[in-house]
This record gives C-alpha cells, sequence and structure tokens, in this order.
C-alpha cells in the first residue's frame, strides 16, 4: 500500500488506476494490456470482457487519439455493513486500459464501520497520488459531472457537483502518456497489495458518457471499439454488471452484485 496525500486529508489508498482484466500480468500498478478474451457481444461493435476491479465501458484507439471523456451520474448512496472498510469510486479518464499511464478525475464512497462518506478527486498516475479535492463537499444523491480533456497544454481534470453548485478544475502534463483509450468507470481500488471489497453502491447510471476519439465525438459504446466491462473476483463471480448502452452508446447502468 501507498500513502497517497490528498488535499487537505491522507487517503490511504493506491492509486485509482488498475485495469487489471482477468488473465492480464500488470506492470507496476497498471495492466500493460487491454482484454485477453472477448465473450457474447453486447451490441455488434462492443465485446464484453471481465476485469478484478473496473465495471463500465471502455474504447481505444491509436496512440494520440483520444483527446476527450466526459461522464455523467449521480452520486450513489452505498449501503455499509456494520464492520469492515468497504469503497466504490465512480471516475471518467483517459488510458490506464491499455498503456501505463492514467489521467482520471471522479468521486469516492467508503464505508467504515457503518458509516458512509463521500469525496471528489483527481489523479494523473504515476506523477501524483489520488489528490482528495477539500474544496468540495459530496453528498449521496448528488448530480455528478465530469471530464478530462488532453491538449498541448496537458492534462485538464474537471469535476462539477451540480446539486451543490461546487466545481474543481486542474491541468497538469507528465511524460510517456499515450491518449490511446477513454473510460467510464465504477472500480474497487487497491489498498495496500489487494484488492479492496466493494461497497454496496446499489447502481450507478452513467447518464452521459462521451469520448472523442481521431476526432469524432460519440457515446462511449459506440466508438470503434469499445468494451463492456463486468468486474468479477478471481474465482470468476460476478461483482458489479453493466448493462448494454442506450442514447446512441451514451448511457448505461453499473449494478452492485457482491463486495467481494
Amino acid at each position: 500500500m501507498r500513502r497517497a496525500r490528498g488535499e487537505g486529508r491522507t487517503v490511504f489508498l493506491m492509486c485509482l488506476v488498475l485495469g487489471a482484466v482477468i488473465g492480464v500480468t500488470a506492470v507496476g500498478s497498471v495492466a500493460s494490456a487491454g482484454p485477453t478474451s472477448a465473450h457474447a457481444e453486447v451490441r455488434a461493435s462492443v465485446s464484453q470482457v471481465a476485469s478484478l476491479d473496473w465495471g463500465g465501458y471502455a474504447a481505444t484507439g491509436s496512440s494520440g487519439s483520444v483527446t476527450y471523456v466526459y461522464g455523467a451520474w449521480v452520486q450513489p448512496s452505498v449501503t455499509c455493513p456494520s464492520r469492515g472498510t468497504l469503497y466504490a469510486a465512480f471516475w471518467v479518464g483517459i488510458d490506464g486500459y491499455n498503456s501505463n499511464t492514467v489521467e482520471q478525475d471522479g468521486t469516492l464512497a467508503e464505508c467504515s464501520h457503518g458509516k458512509a462518506t463521500y469525496s471528489a478527486w483527481w489523479e494523473l498516475y504515476p506523477l501524483n497520488s489520488i489528490q482528495t479535492i477539500s474544496s468540495m463537499t459530496v453528498k449521496a444523491g448528488d448530480s455528478i459531472d465530469a471530464s478530462v480533456t488532453y491538449s498541448s497544454s496537458g492534462f485538464t481534470m474537471a469535476i462539477h457537483d451540480l446539486t451543490s453548485g461546487q466545481s474543481f478544475s486542474k491541468t497538469a502534463t507528465q511524460s510517456g502518456t499515450s491518449e490511446s483509450s477513454a473510460e467510464c468507470i465504477v472500480e474497487r481500488p487497491s489498498v495496500g497489495s489487494s484488492l479492496s471489497s466493494l461497497a454496496d453502491f446499489g447502481s450507478a447510471k452513467f447518464s452521459s458518457c462521451t469520448a472523442t476519439i481521431s476526432g469524432t465525438s460519440s457515446g462511449i459504446g459506440s466508438a470503434a471499439s469499445a468494451d463492456a466491462i463486468t468486474m468479477e473476483d478471481s474465482a470468476g463471480r460476478t461483482l458489479a454488471s453493466v448493462s448494454a448502452t442506450s442514447n446512441s452508446g451514451a448511457t448505461f447502468t453499473v449494478t452492485w452484485v457482491r463486495s467481494s
């Protein structure tokens, strides 16, 4: 486990970057390749794959082709057991699915001994660890939108809480990026050297997940190369399922099934 210092508090989370697709060997903290197996297609252009920590959609392109990703969701309320610590992260990002960097922002729900807390964060991995945005207060039921934009100035991570009116934006650069994938994801992050248990978030609906790849903007599920990602444990049991997309590939739902 790495201790990651956020803005205003210390969080004990490994970076939320792991596209640990089953069957793929990870290099450091990031999966070094995309999915190794495809199953029944959700749509004609979408393959369904399994991941140890991600649930949602990813679209891929050639190096340098991904310049924008956007997602909107209502922050789910998590149901917390009386004991233990569980997490669920909701985010959009560029890279991380088939590359060794990731640029991302979103929200985090944490269950600790029966109490739920929520926060907003951003990250450029491996340049820095997860950065909690202390200037934003996130509550269950808040309408959230987030984006990551790549330009000559670097990566701009922007997140808005439309319910409270709070917002945050950060532009930063890091070397070695590929700009080759876009994601809208629910994740169970790693804590220490182990994947955390997934907090019961019920369901998370991404009402608008779009990406710009090679200059073309579309719903992430309508991209030329898109994967629907089911989160599974190492025994192949589903932790979170993902629906087919609607609204021209921009809308889908990730549903909690079990914690671990």
